[in-house]
């Protein structure tokens, strides 16, 4: 019991570090910076067999991820309605969701490589599915309709970008259905992890969403899975799928409405990789 308080004690202080660090950042950041994914957008693409890579090898999407993404698509799609996925990659988790018979599928998608291959595939004629290609940013903001499931997954971005697309839900999230994320939070380090997935947790509560992390043991230990990529993106032995959906309750505690950087670094982006957030 003590040895859980004490973790608990350290994970809440580690959480408000965070907060003040991220808002300091944020505060320091220059107003006239470019999109975080604008280089990332520009690089010529590789699908290498079991692997989406950019130009510097880095892994931008891997097939051990496909049972990771079948997870999320249960998370959103089971009712069977209105879904939108923000990132084909390999189209792991889009394939997931068509599975599962949608009323309609939308998938945003900004990398020209990539959709110039959901178009070779024919993901254009699918019935149902509608592409948007373009920056997320660009896209949604002036789209007039709601889902019941959203999913986000980029690559090139930071957690600034994450809780910019956090405020789009209150705009996008039908009443009922569920959202969810990739949780690359700082996922080199198990400690840091679970600071980033309370900050993650208290930022999407103060907008009046409750999270909950399902767990999910994965082994990616074997060298050979990372083979040819420049930076191994994932260390931990569990995942942890976050599955978010409105509630009335809107929490009164004193945690700062500020959300972190969480490692600065973009889920899959490569440079401190431990994928945090989006």
């Amino acid at each position: 019991r003590d040895d859980f308080e004490t973790a608990s004690l350290l994970l809440d202080a580690g959480m408000r570090a965070e907060l003040i660090l991220g808002a300091a950042q944020r505060a320091g950041a220059s107003a006239t910076a470019g999109p975080a994914n604008n280089a990332f957008l520009q690089q010529r693409l590789s699908y290498d067999g079991e692997k989406l890579l950019d130009a510097d090898a880095r892994g931008v999407m891997m097939a051990w991820e496909g049972p990771l993404m079948r997870a999320h698509a249960q998370a959103i799609a089971q009712s069977q309605g209105d879904i939108l996925n923000v990132g084909f990659g390999m189209g792991l988790i889009d394939t997931a969701i068509q599975e599962l018979k949608p009323r309609s599928h939308t998938i945003v998608e900004a990398h020209p490589d990539v959709y110039a291959r959901m178009l070779r595939e024919g993901w254009g004629e699918k019935p149902g599915v509608t592409i948007l290609f373009g920056r997320w940013q660009d896209v949604l903001p002036g789209l007039d309709r709601q889902f019941d499931g959203i999913m986000t997954d980029t690559f090139g971005e930071y957690y600034d970008d994450l809780r910019e697309f956090h405020q789009l839900l209150p705009q996008l999230l039908n009443r009922g259905g569920f959202y969810t994320f990739f949780n690359g939070l700082a996922a080199d380090n198990a400690f840091f992890h679970s600071v980033c997935c309370r900050v993650v947790a208290a930022e999407l509560s103060r907008q009046g969403l409750t999270t909950t992390f399902l767990p999910l043991p994965i082994n990616v230990a074997d060298p050979a899975i990372w083979a040819g990529v420049a930076l191994r993106y994932w260390e931990l032995d569990v995942y942890f799928l976050p599955v978010c959906e409105w509630t009335d309750d809107v929490p009164t505690d004193d945690v700062p409405a500020d959300a972190a950087a969480c490692g600065s670094d973009a889920a899959r982006d490569g440079d401190d990789k431990g994928k945090a957030p989006q």
